[in-house]
């Protein structure tokens, strides 16, 4: 795409509209950025590619597709993580839709927002949005911020709290990578020795990553878990989940905040409200 023909990240405008219609109009942000990444048949060096601020360029890149998709309605608001097409998008024919006009339309409803925002002295005043998404980059940045040594502690604590047992740190050198290992107990009759690895950076985990630590759980354990603070490329997300092999949990740096949150590790819990502005108008 030529430069003067919009942003980089517009690219993924078709592809994500393309993977939640094969998905049936709805799709969780991990399934519709992992095919929109198939779709253009981006290499995995290009998925490694970091930003300053944390994460990759391209999934980054994704995120801001979503975000103007949704202020042109194409894609409704996020429930739980899942994105989901409204009636404009379920109609998007996207070998012959002018997403390059999409895009200046959403440009101008953002800025258009702006301006009434500045102009509303009557909007109700919201706390706390802004702080949790504040908070949640903080917390990743606070992660990956540790030691090495701090961190495989961190995620052996992480592990006990989610209910596994006898969690052990070797972390030893010729080791093949294992960070650690522990035991997960179904229910009376069954359990399973897991072996986990740590992977502390801002980059993006590969699949031949993924088969060295396969290799090195051989005879070791019945499953794995493979812990980053960064994040998964497309195929090595599908190395992990290949038939015939040992399966192998991947934890992203979105995931491990998600379970910080759900376990209030690390966290103090706030409540916030929102200021009824319509509420004092009656005593002014």
């Amino acid at each position: 795409m030529k430069k003067n023909d919009g942003p980089e990240f517009l690219r993924f405008f078709g592809p994500i509209v393309i993977a939640l219609k094969e998905k049936g109009g709805s799709g969780t942000s991990a399934e519709i950025t992992d095919r929109a990444i198939e779709l253009l048949d981006i290499s995995e060096e290009e998925q490694k590619i970091e930003l300053p601020s944390g994460g990759t360029r391209v999934r980054n890149q994704v995120q801001f597709a979503r975000a103007y998709l949704k202020e042109a309605n194409v894609i409704g608001d996020s429930q739980r993580g899942v994105w989901t097409l409204t009636d404009i998008g379920l109609n998007i024919d996207p070998s012959k839709y002018d997403f390059r006009s999409l895009y200046k339309k959403a440009v101008k409803s953002f800025s258009d927002k702006n301006k009434q925002k500045k102009c509303d002295k009557k909007n109700i005043t919201t706390l706390g949005d802004d702080e949790k998404l504040t908070c949640r980059n903080v917390l990743l940045q606070k992660l990956k911020s540790l030691s090495p040594d701090g961190f495989e502690r961190l995620c052996q604590r992480l592990l006990r709290e989610s209910g596994f047992d006898q969690v052990k740190v070797t972390g030893r050198s010729g080791d093949g990578g294992i960070d650690g290992i522990g035991i997960l107990q179904v229910n009376p009759f069954v359990s399973f020795n897991v072996l986990f690895q740590c992977k502390k950076y801002s980059g993006s985990v590969t699949a031949s990553q993924v088969r060295d630590f396969r290799g090195a759980m051989s005879g070791r354990a019945d499953k794995g878990i493979l812990i980053t603070t960064g994040s998964f490329t497309v195929s090595s997300k599908s190395e992990a989940r290949r038939d015939g092999v040992p399966p192998i949990e991947l934890v992203d740096g979105e995931d491990l905040v998600k379970l910080f949150e759900d376990l209030e590790l690390g966290l103090i819990p706030r409540k916030v409200y929102d200021i009824d502005e319509a509420f004092f108008e009656q005593y002014e």
